[in-house]
């Protein structure tokens, strides 16, 4: 069951790095929506070289859980995995709670297209992926 759990976080993580190299290359579906908004206006305007990075840096977390569930051989000890996995278990429970301003579950600005998108998909989604890596890591503690 574990190893079935890590498998759809993984491709989770590599479809939502998909969908980055897709706004990297210029598409635009969707592209607008998942920035947080001021009065209409995007909070920032990421560069293609910034959302690259942020793909790749997803793409790491897939090898991340793959490797710590076993299904991917990676160059790291099974403690460092662990803890590499309890970090990002971490790192996503805060993305769910947000900075009490622009994202989160308990953000302030409400009422844009990303803050509702926000609300009923990105958080939770950061929500279940950090309880889903915590388990894979927990079942496979070194």
């Amino acid at each position: 069951m574990s190893d079935i759990l890590a498998a759809v976080i993984v491709a989770i993580f590599i479809v939502l790095a998909l969908a980055h190299v897709y706004w990297a290359l210029g598409g635009r579906i969707a592209w607008l929506a998942a920035i947080p908004e001021v009065g209409g206006r995007p909070t920032f305007t990421p560069s293609a070289a910034a959302t690259v990075l942020v793909a790749i840096a997803l793409l790491a977390c897939a090898g991340l859980v793959a490797g710590t569930a076993g299904l991917l051989a990676v160059p790291l000890s099974p403690s460092v995995l662990n803890w590499l996995s309890f970090a990002l278990a971490l790192a996503l429970l805060l993305r769910a709670v947000g900075d009490f301003r622009l994202v989160g579950f308990f953000k302030r600005v409400r009422g844009t297209s990303f803050a509702r998108l926000d609300t009923l998909v990105y958080s939770p989604l950061c929500a279940a992926l950090s309880l889903g890596v915590f388990i894979v890591a927990s079942r496979h503690n070194a």
